[in-house]
């Protein structure tokens, strides 16, 4: 008899597992993975409801003791058995357990209480008006506010908190004109508002002249069009500059969608881009948008993942885990920036969104738009290749010029004897656009601390001598590569110049904010990073405030330089545009070219022209002087060379191997014996092994982390050696105490 794995509850840790049932011969034809099926579980054999995973005619368990599924509570494809099929694929992709997986697409899963909203109706106005009369002269109080509030109401009818709140309906006089028939309580289901029109509310405001196309906009459309006629057709790449109106094609893509009956998603790389996005796109669509992320409540998200299973809305916005909205009839996935960073998952499955859209909008016959002023190089190379489609955008919106860049060497700033955060052309051009009425941004290239050596004399960089990244400073000064493990002792001054000014640059965003103050006392100074932004709704109110004029300049790290547009912004300095490019990150000329060229991208996108001053010790490499030419072509050919020649990804597929153990020898030996396996199962010529080595931050909550790096040139090899790692791991009782991920690169 056939078999089959099921999972009957995801949100229960005792029963993060799948179980095994018998499938009668008279279901065998329509039990497939993905169909919901109901299934006798536990002692008392209670009928329930679960998800077949896969089916086969082998299984550990003797038969005789299996139970048998009862009935297939679907014979059609739904949009949980589509998900599911997802699910296995995130797991064949990037390991970890299907339960693992099936959290990942079901990530509101968990039962949430209804909201109810309860109202108050007349059911008879002129008995209503009788009795007014009679409340006043007995001095009825609380009866006569209750019934004057009703008739004055909109279709007699109020809501009863609000009604309460408002000292218009107490108990016992709502109680006693329900007896008396003149009144009725209703109740109906009401959901969490997750933004303010996501519950119902938002109008729709047509679209006018300045939603219509440029002829470069409309060009593209035609060009998206003619590779989707017909069928799903290859992914698109719509490559953009900064200000060129890539949301202006996708609205006209989302419309044209909508219009279909069909569905979209909308992922967007961080919620601090929320605000604006879902503004424009509300006041285009009007209540068939909502939006999920991390911020919202748990309730909020089960009722928008509820309004978008039962069809209330058809446009979801939101950061990776919007993905996996429970649209029943997907069109269109559209990936903005796609470039960023923060579409990698963290947590097992660390599954990437971009690969993981491409291929729920295969198992769907939707489509996927990717949009980036940056390409990630994976993106690219597959466009150049011809694996997805290239759409271009060459000129910004109405023909408006980009921002005019300059680079301000630090170490020549330093030798003129300026020390300070700003060079001397930022500090000039800031009191200018504050005197002409406009707007500054003043970018912090800084994540967390920087924990690399650099000189400010000369700008040399300590890096290892194995796998060119920067070796990283730790605490007992020794510097680490996080990629080999090499270590040397940290120098006092630096090794190229000598000089003494060689260390960690230690300024953050408070800083920055007072040493504006000081040089601009009449500035209004307002500053978003991550301790400005944690509290619900702080993201829109500083965003807002911004943009009603409440602040001159808006000081912050990555997050004020992605897709916000500000029309009148006209500066943006960037301080230390050297963190990100010394990063122990083979990337990070491709994150500093990327943060930069968005940086850029904030000034002149309204009317008047913009500037950009690149403050850096580092003003000839290659990913500054892209960035401030603003091509993205020049820097390509140039990184790639880099990867090819250092077999690092798009050139070659990567596994990163990730352990964590809160015994620190526990975790070196399983490490180093899980090396040697894939040693033994993987020759040197087949594919090259790096580690294990220290992760950047070597220890998190009492949690020793160490990593292992694979590369080869076929991506199926690296499949293999983690399917094959993961049973060495699963049958060595050495790795118990010991936490494992697998990060597909």
């Amino acid at each position: 008899m056939m078999v089959a794995e099921v999972v009957v509850d995801i949100t229960h840790e005792k029963l993060d597992k799948s179980f095994s049932y018998l499938v009668p011969p008279s279901l065998e034809a329509g039990a497939a993975p993905g169909m919901a099926v109901r299934i006798p579980f536990g002692k008392g054999n209670r009928e329930i409801k679960g998800y077949i995973l896969s089916v086969s005619d082998k299984t550990d368990v003797e038969p005789g003791k299996l139970k048998s599924i009862l009935s297939l509570e679907n014979t059609e494809e739904s949009v949980d058995s589509r998900l599911i099929a997802l699910a296995s694929y995130i797991k064949e992709h990037y390991g970890g357990t299907m339960v693992q997986a099936m959290k990942t697409v079901f990530p509101v899963r968990e039962k949430v209480k209804d909201k109810e909203a309860r109202t108050l109706r007349l059911t008879d106005e002129e008995r209503a008006r009788e009795y007014l009369e009679v409340a006043r002269k007995k001095h009825y109080a609380a009866r006569e506010r209750l019934l004057c509030a009703l008739l004055e109401a909109e279709g007699f009818c109020l809501d009863a908190a609000k009604a309460r709140q408002a000292g218009a309906a107490s108990d016992d006089a709502v109680s006693f004109l329900e007896k008396e028939g003149i009144l009725k309580k209703e109740s109906r289901r009401a959901y969490r508002e997750a933004w303010p029109g996501t519950a119902g509310g938002g109008k729709r405001t047509p679209p006018s002249e300045d939603d219509a196309l440029t002829p470069e906009q409309a060009k593209a459309l035609s060009e998206i069009q003619e590779e989707w006629e017909g069928g799903a057709g290859r992914p698109v790449l719509l490559h953009g500059v900064t200000g060129s109106g890539k949301t202006h094609l996708y609205m006209e893509l989302i419309r044209r969608t909508v219009e279909q009956g069909r569905q979209v998603i909308v992922l967007i790389p961080e919620i601090s881009l929320t605000y604006q996005t879902v503004t424009r796109f509300e006041a285009r669509f009007g209540e068939q948008v909502s939006v999920v992320n991390s911020r919202l409540s748990a309730g909020a998200r089960y009722d928008q993942f509820c309004r978008a299973r039962k069809g209330e809305i058809s446009i979801m916005v939101g950061p990776r885990s919007c993905l996996f909205t429970p649209f029943s009839n997907l069109g269109l996935i559209i990936i903005d920036e796609e470039h960023e960073p923060a579409y990698k998952g963290d947590m097992t499955p660390r599954y990437h969104a971009r690969e993981t859209a491409i291929a729920r909008a295969g198992m769907e016959g939707a489509r996927v738009l990717l949009g980036s002023a940056t390409p990630s190089l994976e993106a690219y190379r597959r466009a150049l290749m011809g694996t997805y489609r290239l759409v271009r955008l060459a000129g910004r919106y109405e023909g408006r010029s980009l921002a005019q860049v300059s680079v301000t060497d630090l170490r020549a700033e330093l030798m003129a004897g300026n020390r300070s955060l700003f060079g001397r052309e930022l500090k000039r051009e800031l009191s200018s656009c504050l005197s002409s009425g406009h707007q500054a941004m003043l970018f912090l290239n800084r994540r967390g601390y920087a924990s690399f050596m650099t000189c400010r004399s000369c700008g040399y960089v300590a890096k290892c001598r194995h796998c060119d990244v920067s070796l990283s400073f730790h605490m007992n000064g020794r510097l680490i590569c996080h990629y080999c493990g090499y270590q040397e002792d940290s120098p006092q001054s630096c090794p190229s110049c000598h000089s003494p000014y060689f260390g960690g640059m230690r300024a953050g965003t408070e800083q920055v904010e007072a040493a504006v103050k000081k040089i601009l006392p009449s500035a209004r100074v307002m500053r978003m990073d991550f301790d400005t932004t944690r509290k619900k709704g702080s993201y829109e109110e500083i965003l807002s405030a911004f943009s009603r004029h409440e602040a001159d300049i808006l000081v912050g790290t990555q997050m004020i330089v992605k897709g916000h547009d500000f029309p009148d912004v006209t500066l943006v300095g960037v301080l230390a545009a050297d963190l990100s490019l010394s990063e122990s990150d083979f990337r990070c000329a491709e994150r500093t070219f990327q943060l930069l060229t968005q940086a850029v991208g904030r000034s002149g996108r309204g009317a008047e022209g913009g500037k950009a001053i690149i403050q850096t010790y580092h003003p000839e490499h290659y990913a500054i002087t892209c960035a401030s030419s603003q091509d993205y072509e020049a820097f390509y050919r140039e990184e790639m060379s880099y990867r090819e020649l250092m077999d690092y990804p798009p050139a070659a597929a990567m596994l990163v191997i990730l352990g964590s153990s809160r015994d620190e020898e526990k975790l070196k030996e399983a490490m180093h014996y899980l090396a040697l396996f894939i040693r033994r199962i993987c020759p040197a010529d087949k594919a090259s092994l790096i580690g294990p080595a220290p992760l950047p931050v070597g220890k998190i909550k009492d949690a020793y982390r160490q990593s292992i790096r694979v590369r080869t040139r076929k991506e199926e090899a690296l499949l293999r050696i983690r399917e094959l790692a993961e049973r060495y791991i699963a049958l060595n009782m050495g790795f118990q105490d010991i936490f494992i991920q697998f990060d597909m690169e």
